[in-house]
């Protein structure tokens, strides 16, 4: 189990360095992680963008251009779309989301044409390295699914499992927080989390370990779990949180960042290749250890379509 991002960062450099497509590179903390990752082996980047404005960029800060293939691409929506083919074309193997809106890459990747679409479900990570826990802690999902309703739920736990699994979590522990320990006919969510529950008992789930419904005091302590005299096999070993909606994993999410300095990796699930996908507030730090994240997920064993849900 790798539990801290410079664990993923060492393991990631075992698979050598793999090819990646950046949408809109031209900014400096894409720079900066691009050049990072090209420096530590992880990846040979291609640059979508405005060429004479990522060469300013990159001249300012010291980085050698000549070291990447620049496509020139002004127009943003465009720029997204050739990152996407190169993908397609299997000339990268790893997406990355430079200075442009989620919104504007997803359209590239859900493009019938040129996109990445699966049969799977798309689904958002968000992993978190939170002082004082002792593993890498993912959410999911704060970024893509508005309101997911019990099957999408299902899905988005399984994709999280798997990507789990890149991290070398054997049999991840899933924990679906509401807003108490009870199932409750008057909230929803709670009734999906029982669902999940008794669902990954019977193998609907599969490859982790999920229980709920569970309130986040309790899913992620134990002493908090056998205080109010709840019995969980996840309390206080959680690896993957699901939240029953994009706001509460939004807010969780930039909760433990702003005020509890959690350090931020993320990536988008369920395309054919692993997406870099965070917020363009991130650091150049979190960019790097999501593009480390992609590194490890594209060397996943392609995840056959009657294994989903």
């Amino acid at each position: 189990m790798l539990r801290t991002f410079n664990e993923v960062l060492e393991k990631a450099k075992h698979y050598g360095t793999k090819k990646m497509s950046v949408a809109a590179a031209q900014a400096e903390d894409v720079l900066r992680a691009v050049e990072a990752a090209r420096q530590e082996g992880l990846t040979n980047s291609i640059l979508v963008g405005d060429k004479k404005e990522i060469i300013q960029i990159a001249n300012k800060m010291g980085i050698d251009p000549t070291n990447y293939e620049i496509i020139d691409q002004i127009d943003k929506t465009e720029a997204a779309r050739c990152a996407v083919e190169l993908v397609r074309n299997k000339k990268v193997s790893i997406l990355m989301k430079g200075m442009m809106g989620t919104a504007r890459i997803l359209k590239a990747v859900l493009d019938k044409e040129v996109g990445l679409r699966t049969d799977r479900m798309l689904s958002h990570v968000y992993t978190l390295e939170v002082k004082n826990y002792d593993r890498l802690l993912t959410m999911t999902d704060g970024a893509m699914c508005i309101s997911p309703d019990l099957k999408q739920k299902a899905q988005i736990i399984q994709n999280a499992i798997y990507y789990a699994h890149s991290l070398g979590i054997e049999k991840p522990k899933v924990a679906v927080v509401c807003a108490l320990e009870l199932v409750n006919p008057d909230m929803p969510a709670t009734i999906d989390a029982a669902c999940l529950s008794k669902m990954s008992e019977r193998g609907q789930i599969i490859g982790g370990i999920v229980d709920g419904p569970l309130g986040f005091d309790n899913a992620i302590s134990k002493e908090a779990a056998l205080h109010k005299g709840i019995e969980s096999p996840v309390s206080g070993e959680i690896d993957i949180i699901l939240v029953p909606n994009i706001e509460a994993g939004n807010i969780f999410a930039k909760g433990l960042v702003y005020l509890a300095k959690a350090v931020p990796a993320g990536l988008l699930l369920g395309a054919k290749a692993p997406v870099v996908l965070v917020s363009r507030s991130d650091s150049a730090q979190s960019k790097l250890y999501s593009i480390a994240l992609g590194v490890l997920m594209s060397e996943m064993t392609e995840i056959k379509p009657n294994q989903m849900i």
